[in-house]
């Protein structure tokens, strides 16, 4: 235990003298553990000098931490980080006797005492200082007590997921709702601080199955493979534009230690059952990574009462809609990685991953009743079953290759291939005397992307930091959709000329170039201030021209500023300031012209000339730590200007009766650039731990939203605003024998939309581990809202010309048993430290996580026919987003 908990105090050294995990390329370096400690020395005329070489092959082992100790009380008080050959420099040493500790990941410890500094200070030329290799071969890296569930670094919070037991068999949804200033609808959309613009990334890379869907995305990442969730809410110029409140990083379990591994995760429950393989094999330079995971769903059901009234010109109608739901489907993802360390200084990476979802969604006996108002009498009705069924594949293929120069100096190009094929279908079987026995719409669809990034980073002095780079983006987005209809009397299918077929081609190219500038003070303050200008050029076209040609679309410029400033105190406290501007390109499911009729009372279609949103952030936070509490607050400040909103309006349509071929109305859902939104609030979250046993943490989301969307004509002017509330709290208790208890519960009051509000709903999970074998196995039980069934959310939407008022109700009350074994064994890598690796970090468009046309972040209270879980989803289905 005492060599295994060494290791783990060499790399905590090595991570102090590289700077912290997570953090950009080219962040100055963060004050030492020495500094830290408040145990700070008098400036003197010393300096200690000296170099650091492996002991076996005489080279230098760069990045090696030196620390300086006061013989008098033991503490450090100085250190210093090597160089790329190999030398240190501590300067400005007060008179005194000292001793020198020198390590590294990999490497033993080494302590030279007696260094003798004189009041006339001078050069100690300590010469060659040699670390001999650490041998001892690590069945298991164990981490005494536990580990902090929340860090903060400059520019984001990091919430470490792999401490998390009751995820176990689940997926990143999962996870989401545990994170502080995220929120997760029931659909498992994801907001950030009241928004939905979030552009979500994967080990620093995009991909074009979160673009389509950041909801379905999640689905495929399987909880188990997560190790930390990364909220960079104040994203400096170096990152793109994208994302109008935030960037969300998941960043999933690497090996990066020499030997081979195979980690085997089974689960199963009553809603669900999942298959996780990855094995791992690293020997010299060259390291490989295969994995692969599978999960089923099942048994999830649901059911929605809608009650909808229209007004015409000549008359108002009420129509009543109820359903049952069923969803079922298979998620998959596999990955093979690979990365060889050229030389010393240069590296190449590479990585290529697929991702499939097969998913289906019933909804059974969907009863529609029309009655004539103000006299109630009945008009119409029928009845429909409607199944949709949505499939896609991803591939993702990326290469990098990373020159470093020297500390904070270093030349990355990076490249990818991203592509999503998907087919969304639904299919509409009519149960009454209707003419028409069956409906169907076909739309498949691709989201295709190809970048080349060239990142350069360069240390002007020993406080400052120059970064600047290029990048291009070049996307082909494409959507070709079918109506069909059957007759009974023939049962021949033909196609729906009332309703015309088309293809959308949407090509958007985009360039891009940055500088940021990074100043640190010897008083802790850190300034850094940047620009990112992007153009956007834009073709989009029609294969047909029967809906009327489409217009030219205009190419733009924008210009991204982004100042962040922070200063640290001696005892722990943090303040940071902020402000960015963010853009938000539209995503396919906005732009895509096919209109979904499965549920024709409720129909969607997209707006192919839709521009960008701009949004405007300014944030204040503090963080500190009280005793056994970490404390962080902020409050924000977030106008969006020119936003993408939802308008509602009604239309007409004839029924299929042909006794009574009575005018039926319904509600139709388009996009336009008409909005403005305004969100006001602050963030609070602790978390704890005792006896470094039991850690608790919970926070309170709180913002005032303010919508309109700015349109003169009054029937259909909307304006909303009001307070939201979030909150979630977590506990984790290990026990002896190698078990662990964890329970998490969080709830979301009143979602204010745009035109009316979603309701509340509240999730929870009790879950409890066993880990055996030398922690090599574990086998847990967990529960999720066991005591509701079914959970009721009530949603309404309200205008001068509709009104729509909906129940949903969700059986998601679960239980499921996971159990997991690694076999192999892993080792100190005898090679050179792994050097971080580069990615791709390209920022997606606006993606379906909206799920309301950026009214405040909420889920649409539309019910949707064959939505997942009862169905309360914008449009009735994903309808034509590739």
């Amino acid at each position: 235990m005492k060599k295994i908990l060494s290791v783990l105090t060499l790399a905590s050294y090595s991570a102090l003298a590289q700077g912290p995990a997570g953090a950009p390329t080219g962040t100055p370096p963060q004050p030492t553990q020495a500094v830290l400690s408040g145990a700070s020395a008098a400036a003197g005329s010393g300096r200690i000098t000296g170099t650091v070489v492996d002991a076996a092959t005489k080279k230098p082992v760069p990045f090696a931490t030196v620390a300086l100790i006061n013989t008098a009380t033991g503490k450090p008080i100085d250190g210093a980080s090597c160089d790329d050959n190999g030398k240190f420099n501590i300067s400005k040493v007060a008179a005194g006797t000292y001793q020198l500790q020198v390590s590294f990941l990999g490497y033993k410890t080494v302590e030279r005492g007696s260094v003798v500094v004189t009041e006339r200070g001078g050069t100690l030329n300590q010469g060659t200082i040699e670390l001999g290799a650490t041998t001892q071969q690590l069945g298991e890296v164990v981490v005494q007590g536990q580990k902090q569930l929340i860090e903060e670094k400059v520019d984001r919070l990091i919430y470490n997921a792999d401490q998390d037991v009751t995820a176990k068999g689940g997926d990143a949804t999962d996870i989401m709702r545990k994170v502080p200033l995220l929120a997760v609808d029931l659909d498992g959309n994801v907001t950030l601080r009241g928004s939905s613009n979030v552009t979500v990334l994967i080990n620093n890379k995009p991909s074009t199955i979160v673009a389509s869907s950041v909801a379905d995305a999640l689905k495929q990442i399987p909880a188990d493979l997560i190790q930390t969730v990364e909220v960079i809410t104040s994203p400096s110029a170096k990152y793109d534009a994208e994302g109008s409140a935030g960037i969300i990083n998941i960043v999933t379990k690497k090996n990066t230690l020499a030997g081979k591994t195979l980690n085997v995760d089974v689960g199963a429950g009553n809603r669900g059952a999942s298959l996780n393989l990855n094995g791992n094999y690293r020997k010299g330079k060259m390291g490989f990574n295969l994995g692969g995971f599978g999960r089923s769903q099942y048994n999830v059901r649901g059911s929605f009462n809608n009650n909808q009234t229209t007004v015409g010109t000549t008359n108002s109608l009420n129509t009543i809609q109820t359903a049952d739901t069923r969803n079922r489907g298979l998620f998959g993802n596999y990955q093979l990685g690979w990365d060889y360390d050229i030389t010393e200084k240069s590296s190449l990476t590479a990585n290529i991953r697929y991702g499939v979802r097969n998913n289906t969604t019933n909804q059974d006996n969907l009863i529609t009743k029309t009655f004539l108002l103000p006299s109630n009498t009945y008009q119409s009705g029928n009845i429909r079953d409607v199944q949709t069924k949505d499939l896609s594949g991803t591939v993702d293929a990326n290469l990098t290759y990373t020159y470093t120069y020297a500390p904070q100096k270093e030349l990355s190009i990076l490249g990818l291939y991203s592509r999503n094929n998907r087919t969304n279908n639904f299919v509409a079987d009519l149960l009454t005397n209707d003419i028409l026995s069956g409906q169907r719409n076909n739309n498949e669809s691709y989201n295709q992307e190809s970048t080349i990034q060239v990142d350069y980073s360069t240390p002007l002095q020993k406080n400052q930091l120059l970064e600047f780079g290029g990048k291009g983006i070049f996307r082909q987005v494409n959507s070709d959709y079918n109506y069909y209809q059957t007759q009974r009397a023939t049962g021949v299918e033909q196609t729906d000329a009332s309703r015309l077929s088309n293809s959308l081609n949407y090509d958007q190219n985009i360039t891009a170039g940055y500088l940021t500038y990074t100043y640190t003070t010897k008083t802790k303050y850190t300034l850094k201030a940047g620009a990112r200008y992007e153009y956007t050029f834009i073709d989009a076209r029609f294969s047909n021209n029967s809906e009327g040609a489409l217009g030219t679309i205009p190419n733009y410029g924008k210009l991204i500023p982004s100042v962040n400033l922070s200063k640290s105190f001696e005892k722990g406290q943090t303040i940071k300031i902020g402000y960015n501007r963010r853009l938000q390109r539209p995503g396919i499911q906005f732009l895509n012209p096919n209109t979904n009729f499965a549920n024709p009372t409720n129909i969607t279609t997209g707006n192919p000339y839709l521009a960008p949103e701009l949004t405007d952030n300014v944030e204040i936070g503090f963080s500190t730590q009280l005793k056994a509490f970490y404390i962080n607050a902020s409050v924000f400040g977030r106008r969006t200007n020119n936003s993408i909103t939802s308008v509602r309006d009604t239309f007409s349509v004839r029924s299929n009766d042909p006794v009574n071929p009575v005018l039926q109305q319904g509600i139709r859902t388009s996009y336009q650039n008409i909005g403005r939104e305004d969100n006001y609030g602050i963030n609070l979250f602790t978390n704890a731990t005792f006896f470094s046993k039991w850690q608790i943490g919970g926070g309170i989301d709180l913002y005032y939203a303010d919508l309109t969307n700015n349109v003169a004509n009054s029937i259909y002017r909307a304006s909303n605003s009001g307070w939201v509330i979030s909150g979630r709290l977590n506990s984790s208790l290990t026990l002896p024998n190698d078990w662990t208890i964890q329970a998490f519960g969080g709830a979301r009051g009143r979602q204010v939309q745009l035109q009316g509000y979603q309701g509340t709903f509240a999730f929870y999970n009790l879950g409890i581990r066993k880990q055996f074998n030398e922690k090599r196995g574990s086998i847990g039980l967990s529960g999720e809202n066991f005591a509701n069934f079914p959970f009721v959310v009530n949603s309404e939407l309200t205008s001068p010309i509709l009104s729509q008022k909906t129940k949903t109700s969700f059986y998601n009350a679960g239980v499921r048993i996971n159990f997991s074994y690694r076999i192999g064994k892993i080792g100190v890598d005898q090679q050179q430290p792994r050097r971080r690796r580069r990615s791709i970090e390209n920022d997606d468009v606006k993606g379906d996580g909206d799920s309301g046309g950026n009214e405040g972040g909420g889920q649409q209270a539309t019910p949707a026919p064959a939505a997942p879980q009862g169905g309360a989803r914008p449009g009735g289905r994903p309808g034509g987003r590739p």
